[in-house]
């Protein structure tokens, strides 16, 4: 495996990991929004990652996709609110299936995975100065 393909592969992980710190903010920012529709009310967010094997290149290293952000399939929450203005005729409001404390896992997760990478990319630049200088 090249020197070089740590980049690609650290790289598309920080990718990825920026696309789930994405969804997670954007749940968060919508956990409380009211509508008065299942249909019109937010889902939660979360991306589905698929490892990528490219033989082509190195059969050894493996970088990260993100093939897509799917909609949360649980149930939205349903609360009897006749004095709120975005109640139904029946005086209901929906409210998102957004867990914030999931969501907040998540996030802890993401970036923790997302500082790991930076590791990587930092720890081979030093490897890769390092041996350079043995050349001196």
């Amino acid at each position: 495996m090249s020197l070089y393909r740590i980049f690609d592969v650290a790289g598309s992980g920080m990718s990825a990991q920026t696309v789930r710190l994405n969804t997670t903010a954007s749940n968060m920012a919508n956990a409380e929004s009211v509508s008065n529709s299942v249909n019109q009310t937010y889902r939660a967010r979360h991306p589905v990652f698929a490892a990528f094997l490219d033989k082509a290149k190195d059969a050894v290293a493996a970088e990260v996709q993100v093939r897509g952000i799917v909609e949360s399939p649980g149930p939205v929450r349903m609360e009897y609110r006749p004095d709120h203005p975005q109640a139904n005729p029946k005086g209901y409001i929906f409210l998102p299936n957004v867990n914030p404390v999931e969501e907040l896992a998540d996030m802890i997760s993401a970036s923790r995975t997302y500082q790991d990478n930076v590791e990587v990319l930092n720890t081979s630049k030093e490897l890769m100065s390092r041996t350079l200088e043995l050349g001196r």
